[in-house]
């Protein structure tokens, strides 16, 4: 990307402070960077700290008069190849898919002719409002890429999708963008939005751990939070997806968006993913409980004073994946398991994969000490027929995006795995 020009514009939210470290990352690949720093902004980050990062003035003023008579925020708008908007808030979001210009950044963004990248950042019921997802899709209908949002622990306490994707993140998603065509958009016949790759598509996503009572009180469970499964359900809703999201009891909330189905044991799973088919893709992330307690009781087990422990007869739960992957009419065109592995991952992982008749599959390293089950970041390795591939450390949400997009690159091919569930 060495003599690349990015005109960087700084939202005013928390995450502007990750936006210093972007900086960085991008003055190291040779990226020349012009800084435009919103009022809002300045709340969070000094103009002081950004041009000793960026080596460049900080823009600052739509009514700056020396600049002006020369039409400087045309130019800013028109001297980058791509416009980067990190943090993009629901404010900066709203005004460029209203067509707002009351201040330089919004005016650089309606008067810019380069691709526009967003990375937004903000609270999760901001995100999750109908109003920004309104906006989010009209500027994705418009032209504007997206990076993010991430899932997980915010300034404000609460959890959930809205955390402005890391800075890592945001530079490969600049790399992408810069490595596509950066000609000039011919503003008179502007290209017409392509339509979403999964539009028509049903999916099946399962999410969460299941608990399986002991007794009233008591259950075994284990320490998925459902984040990842969550996430997924997202990223394919984003794609054009209609997506039924069978969850057991999660840590997350259910996306917006999406058709929700709660579910508690193994057994009521397995009856809600029937139900669901047939679909165009079952993804299989629930972390199901392989037993259950067939003796349970529907009283509190009490302390006898023997001193003995109780005797807990388990049976084995339906192997809903490999049921869901069985050739028959309402066999998906894809479907995709997961393996949370201990040891020996990619081996029990692609031993999996064959002795379940799935597609594909997810495999990740959940041993003490990784901190992925139950964490915002995951580190997976996807098993196909073709072999292993690695993917690298990610939060979740960017894991979710590059398997969705993986999906709708798959049933784009000529050939699909096997003959589509018929309807």
């Amino acid at each position: 990307m060495h003599g690349k020009r990015v005109l960087l514009v700084i939202g005013g939210g928390i995450a502007a402070y990750k936006t210093l470290e972007l900086i960085r990352l991008l003055r190291r690949e040779g990226v020349e960077i012009a800084p435009v720093l919103t009022e809002a902004g300045a709340e969070f980050v000094t103009p002081l700290s950004v041009a000793a990062l960026a080596g460049q003035a900080v823009n600052q003023e739509l009514f700056d008069l020396t600049r002006e008579a020369e039409m400087g925020h045309i130019q800013l708008s028109r001297a980058a190849d791509l416009v980067v908007v990190a943090p993009a808030t629901a404010n900066l979001m709203a005004k460029l898919a209203a067509g707002l210009a009351d201040d330089l950044a919004s005016t650089l963004l309606l008067a810019t002719d380069k691709p526009v990248l967003m990375a937004p950042a903000m609270n999760v019921r901001m995100w999750d409002h109908a109003a920004t997802r309104r906006n989010r899709a009209q500027l994705g209908a418009d032209g504007v890429s997206f990076v993010g949002p991430d899932e997980g622990p915010m300034a404000c306490g609460e959890f959930g999708p809205g955390r402005m994707a890391e800075p890592p993140a945001i530079l490969a998603a600049i790399r992408r963008a810069l490595g596509g065509a950066l000609q000039l958009t011919d503003l008179a016949n502007p290209p017409l939005a392509a339509p979403a790759p999964l539009a028509g598509r049903r999916v099946l996503v399962t999410s969460g751990p299941t608990h399986e009572p002991i007794d009233p009180v008591r259950y075994i469970a284990n320490r998925s939070s459902g984040a990842q499964g969550t996430a997924i359900a997202a990223a394919l809703r984003d794609l054009g997806a209609e997506v039924v999201f069978v969850t057991g009891p999660a840590e997350v909330p259910p996306p917006p968006g999406v058709e929700v189905v709660k579910v508690e044991t193994a057994a009521e799973m397995a009856r809600a993913v029937e139900a669901a088919l047939p679909v165009d893709v079952a993804v299989m992330a629930a972390a199901v409980a392989d037993w259950r307690v067939e003796n349970g009781s529907d009283r509190k087990i009490k302390k006898d004073g023997s001193g003995r422990p109780p005797s807990l007869q388990m049976a084995e739960n339906t192997d809903i994946l490999a049921t869901v992957s069985q050739p028959g009419p309402c066999r998906p065109a894809l479907v995709v398991g997961f393996a949370a592995e201990t040891h020996d991952v990619i081996a029990h992982a692609t031993a999996k994969r064959a002795r379940k008749g799935c597609d594909w599959i997810v495999a990740n390293d959940v041993s003490p000490g990784t901190g992925i089950m139950g964490g915002t970041e995951n580190a997976v390795t996807l098993i196909t027929p073709a072999g292993a591939e690695e993917w690298p450390r990610l939060p979740k949400a960017e894991v979710a995006r590059r398997l969705a997009t993986r999906v709708a690159e798959a049933l784009a091919a000529p050939a699909p795995l096997v003959p589509p569930a018929p309807r």
